[in-house]
């Protein structure tokens, strides 16, 4: 098969064989592109529209019929000119005079073949940003409802024991233990930074130390060191392009963009590649700061470290065959599951309705920890089946076992954890009445100490 681009995959140009697997059912449930668009556009429709997104497709399949009749014509044509030109060249061949009115009219054609393959790809680009800003579609069984409120809560692990005293807010502890510094963050870089210092800056540095090791050594994830600004196509690969430009940090003078998670280049890690069968799964973890203007969030969660601009985060990521996806998450799940409870730290589970998941999800579940001084429950990781979705965008594909015929693979991620409200969890459910903090037991020999106590700033 001829390597097809990613665009060119989007827009379905990559022929049948590549486009439709074995069951109309699993085109319908794992794959957004005009052609499913095109077969069945009131399921495609009543997707989005539990997805909260009240698209109409009237344009995109005035588009894509605009398309076809203009490809039609073009082939018309060009079969048109194939056929005079060898008869010109019989005439030429036996001696004959061309008739002048025959080459003037297919200069003519030669010309409206070209007017068409602009017009053609004009309606293509436009196609495809269309489905640039179309999300996943979610599974069937996926709780329907728009926001949060319609979220599940699945099952929880640990108890919330009430405290006997008084547990001061980490944002309050953290200046007194002389950790953390709200007041020279700001200085540096302004509103919702803030640095960690002595063994606040020790403990975070153990706590990536040690996920990274939990999840190499106990869950089989292969760690990676990854570059912290990426390419425009490598955002959109993922699908934080062009969806979510305002809430993210670009360099203009390069056009490269501060990653907001380590999942968008582990996402383009592949890119363009076709995978052998043997070769899957393929579990990456790695650590990287992440960078996100929170727009949206203005005005909420903006005391403490619950919303900052900047954050460090453990990423787990996958890449596996279509049939093993739905098990490959409950398994990300429970690795990321794993690190709450070695830490002690009582979690709940939600199931995330389709109106609340991440653009590229198509079925996730959310870890949350208690935090017994801000009395709430706090986000330390989502975990994402995004099927097909993110695999069609950067064009990443496997050959099937006993297959020639590429197949698009399914990603997963999920946050193995995000650091800043572990944090926050670690500082306030493991305070003591004096105020120091215990450590927990599995993080000692990468602190070297098993109790926070006052420092000098």
């Amino acid at each position: 098969f001829k390597q097809k681009t990613a665009y060119e995959i989007s827009l379905g140009l990559v022929g049948s064989e590549m486009c439709i697997r074995d069951s109309y059912i699993t085109v319908l449930v794992n794959m957004l592109s005009i052609d499913l668009i095109r077969k069945d556009p009131d399921y495609v429709k009543n997707a989005l529209r539990l997805r909260g997104e009240e698209n109409s497709l009237e344009e995109i399949l005035d588009l894509d019929v605009r398309r076809r009749q203009g490809i039609a014509e073009g082939d018309d044509l060009r079969s048109q000119r194939n056929s005079v030109s060898k008869k010109i060249g019989e005439l030429r061949g036996s001696g004959q005079d061309v008739p002048t009115g025959l080459v003037e009219d297919m200069r003519r054609v030669g010309d409206r073949i070209s007017e068409i393959e602009q017009q053609v790809k004009t309606v293509e680009l436009s196609i495809h940003e269309i489905l640039m800003a179309l999300p996943n579609l979610p599974r069937p069984d996926v709780p329907q409802g728009l926001d949060e409120e319609s979220n599940i809560v699945v099952r929880h692990w640990g108890e919330v024991v009430e405290s006997k005293f008084e547990v001061i807010p980490h944002w309050d502890l953290g200046e007194q233990l002389g950790i953390i510094d709200f007041e020279r963050g700001v200085k540096l870089s302004g509103s919702r930074f803030y640095t960690l210092a002595g063994s606040g800056a020790k403990l975070e540095r153990a706590l990536i130390a040690w996920m990274l090791d939990l999840h190499s050594k106990e869950h089989g994830y292969r760690e990676m060191m990854l570059p912290i600004l990426v390419r425009r196509d490598i955002m959109e690969g993922s699908g934080n392009l062009p969806k979510f430009a305002d809430n993210l940090y670009h360099d203009d003078e390069d056009d490269l963009w501060l990653v907001p998670t380590a999942e968008v280049p582990i996402t383009n890690l592949h890119r363009d590649e076709i995978l052998d069968y043997g070769a899957l799964p393929k579990y990456y973890v790695a650590h990287t700061p992440c960078f996100r203007r929170e727009k949206a969030a203005a005005g909420r969660d903006t005391r403490g470290i619950k919303r900052v601009h900047q954050f460090n985060k453990v990423e787990m990521y996958k890449f596996v065959t279509p049939e093993t996806s739905d098990q490959e998450l409950e398994q990300l799940l429970s690795n990321a599951e794993e690190v709450c409870q070695l830490l002690g730290l009582p979690y709940r589970i939600l199931q995330l309705c389709t109106g609340d998941m991440s653009f590229p999800s198509a079925k996730s579940f959310d870890i949350e920890v208690w935090a017994t001084g801000c009395k709430e429950w706090l986000e330390v990781s989502s975990c994402s089946n995004c099927t097909d979705f993110q695999a069609r965008r950067a064009n990443v594909r496997y050959r099937p076992e006993g297959s020639n015929r590429p197949d698009f693979v399914h990603t997963l991620n999920g946050s193995g954890l995000a650091l800043p409200r572990v944090i926050i969890a670690l500082l306030e459910n493991y305070q003591q009445e004096d105020g120091t903090v215990i450590v927990p037991e599995v993080l000692r020999p990468y602190t070297g100490f098993s109790l926070i106590t006052p420092e000098l700033k």
